[in-house]
């Protein structure tokens, strides 16, 4: 029985969700209910947890950072690996795991595991085994990181690019990114590197949303020129130089962890598409937020699903870039040098 404004104020509150509605025996005297005793029926809308990939902290991804408060953990970390060494390197190389024997050649190394750093994500077994190198190739102080993180692996995108965030906070201001990839254009064989000229997102998300901090870069980052153009022009120069050929291609990034069906392959190769991965694009935007100049090179490691009749195996791709390191370590010797000369 609604006999007084109080209960029509609860009835009201009741019909728009706001608390549960405790209707009394007919005749009894309605109870007076405080504030704070009113038990919400549905949680501020601020408060319900996002499915978008990404929100890493409201879906309690492991190995997870919130995107309040990224500067301030990047900025700790970074003064965490500045502690470890005297060198202040400029320049950063990205490897991906069966190219980090070239951290090997570095000389004044210092070694800093992935699992030391403060805030660093962690997912599996993968990048518990990462770590920065902080020394000199061809002379130029460097800061290597042996081993990425994936989005397949769980971790949001901002887990992903947080050891980018890492480096800038360490002033990097260039980037050379390294990676498997599979071909689709049919002119890139198994062996082929590839320097890239664009790419083409379709990993369903973006490193950059999510809270907007001005300290990580502008809120619409402009990629016309994500991959810098003069050090494209120093890659090709300095491997026609070292007496081997270095093609351009647009690289398309997919989630993985499958491999891309011949279906999908055939519709990219229709997009322009001349070489596909599961990796660089998180770290490459992420970098181009930062202001920090890319420069990234593919390894094929095998052709792509329904280029020819081959299946693909994880074994054989990782086999093959094994393989490669000793030219892609002397042509990043002579690209890394001249870039540092520019600087």
């Amino acid at each position: 029985m609604l006999d007084s404004p109080s209960a029509y104020k609860r009835l009201f509150a009741f019909l728009t969700g706001q608390h549960r509605l405790r209707f009394p025996k007919q005749g009894a005297q309605l109870p007076v209910i405080a504030e704070e005793e009113v038990e919400p029926m549905f949680p501020p809308a601020n408060a319900i947890a996002s499915s978008r990939p990404g929100d890493v902290e409201k879906t309690k991804r492991p190995g997870a950072l919130a995107s309040h408060g990224t500067f301030e953990r990047a900025k700790e970390a970074a003064h965490f690996v500045e502690a470890q060494t005297a060198l202040r390197p400029r320049i950063a190389l990205l490897l991906g795991a069966a190219f980090d024997s070239i951290a090997d050649q570095l000389t004044d190394a210092t070694t800093v595991r992935y699992e030391t750093i403060p805030h660093f994500p962690c997912a599996d077994s993968s990048s518990r085994a990462g770590r920065l190198v902080i020394g000199k190739l061809a002379d130029v102080p460097l800061a290597v990181l042996c081993g990425r993180l994936h989005y397949y692996e769980g971790l949001g995108l901002d887990a992903v690019v947080f050891p980018i965030r890492i480096l800038a906070r360490m002033g990097i201001c260039s980037i050379v990114i390294t990676s498997a990839a599979g071909g689709v254009n049919p002119a890139f064989t198994p062996g082929s590197l590839v320097v890239l000229s664009d790419h083409i997102n379709l990993l369903g998300s973006n490193p950059m949303i999510g809270p907007q901090d001005e300290r990580l870069g502008s809120r619409f980052a402009d990629m016309s020129e994500v991959y810098k153009q003069r050090y494209r022009e120093i890659a090709l120069s300095s491997a026609d130089n070292l007496g081997f050929s270095l093609a351009e291609g647009v690289f398309a990034g997919l989630t993985g962890p499958s491999y891309e069906t011949p279906a999908e392959i055939r519709s990219l190769r229709n997009q322009g598409v001349d070489v596909v991965g599961m990796s660089i694009l998180p770290e490459v935007i992420a970098a181009r937020h930062l202001g920090i100049g890319v420069l990234a090179i593919c390894a094929v490691t095998n052709v792509a699903a329904g280029v020819d009749t081959k299946t693909i195996s994880h074994s054989e791709v990782l086999s093959l870039a094994q393989q490669l390191p000793k030219r892609l370590t002397a042509l990043l010797e002579r690209v890394i040098a001249q870039i540092a000369a520019e600087l």
